[in-house]
């Protein structure tokens, strides 16, 4: 590992995980270590990434590993452990599961770095996050949740195919929770400063945020055996990129609100400014009347299926 550079370490090595590896290290973002219990699978992937890098400009260097020990002093933790969701299944239905699969891997992770930040990517999402916010007690800036930018980045695709631009010409968010309920904020989304609701008829406009809305769920059903992982790898490097070169980049995530968006103790997809330190801001944009309810509908989802458990007081 080379000395000076951050050390990211990748929980799961799976097609996330190791996709997640794969960007990091094409972005020459740190030292990786690509962590999993199954033997061999993080080693090989890691050979693999690593030859890869000869192809380019990239001198990020990549471990694959079993043992936690490994990990020792982790800067950044991405938790993407855990089941996909089946064809039929729930994210709420993941939750069980998961949420030991994440206890385990937090005891471990712990016991050799002090105080990272950590993104947890694990379904579902705003559950999972709120789970290691209680077990790890490391403070709120240093938790989040991908799970916003890429349903941000699903909804520009949609936007940009019907209107048949560039996705990057697209000015949007999607806050809220990750699933059904999540919100695509149409009040401040535009294509050339002029608002979708000018473009767009708002039937089509209301297609496009369900199948956003239902976007995993689709990729589910093509893939039947897995669930999408170019994209979410991709939208969990764009965190990292804008953490390690604290480029103070507003993207939605989930992070704990206490008080902000009229949403108290739970954790939920806002705009956040990231940097060095994790979550150093938290924007509070204006939103129209029904997407300030649609707001207090998804809060109200991710509590029925969040366990009730103290959040303790920054």
């Amino acid at each position: 590992m080379k000395k000076n550079n951050p050390t990211i370490t990748i929980v799961g090595a799976g097609n996330v995980g190791s996709q997640t590896a794969f960007y990091a290290a094409l972005q020459n973002l740190g030292n990786i270590i690509l962590i999993d219990v199954v033997e061999g699978l993080p080693q090989g992937k890691a050979l693999d990434i690593q030859q890869s890098l000869s192809l380019t400009n990239s001198t990020s260097t990549i471990l694959g590993t079993n043992k936690y020990e490994d990990t020792k002093d982790s800067n950044i933790i991405i938790i993407t452990a855990g089941i996909a969701r089946k064809p039929g299944m729930s994210r709420e239905e993941l939750y069980t599961i998961n949420a030991g699969i994440i206890q385990t891997v937090l005891q471990n992770i712990l016991s050799f770095s002090q105080n990272p930040i950590i993104i947890v990517v694990t379904n579902p999402l705003d559950a999972m996050v709120k789970l290691v916010y209680d077990i790890s007690r490391l403070p709120k800036h240093r938790i989040l949740g991908m799970a916003g930018t890429l349903d941000t980045a699903r909804f520009k695709h949609f936007i940009a195919q019907e209107l048949n631009c560039p996705a990057q010409q697209i000015n949007t968010l999607v806050l809220g929770t990750h699933g059904d309920a999540m919100v695509p904020i149409l009040s401040h989304t535009t294509f050339n400063n002029q608002p979708i609701s000018q473009l767009l008829h708002p039937e089509k406009i209301n297609e496009i945020v369900k199948r956003t809305q239902h976007g995993g769920a689709e990729i589910v059903n093509y893939l039947k055996t897995g669930s999408a992982f170019f994209a979410p790898a991709l939208a969990i490097v764009e965190l990292l990129h804008a953490i390690i070169n604290d480029t103070k980049a507003t993207l939605s995530c989930s992070v704990l609100l206490q008080g902000e968006y009229n949403v108290q103790d739970i954790f939920m997809g806002v705009p956040v400014q990231l940097g060095k330190e994790g979550i150093e801001n938290i924007v509070q944009i204006e939103l129209s009347p029904e997407e300030k309810i649609q707001l207090q509908h998804a809060a109200e989802h991710i509590k029925s299926i969040t366990p009730v458990n103290s959040i303790k007081k920054q």
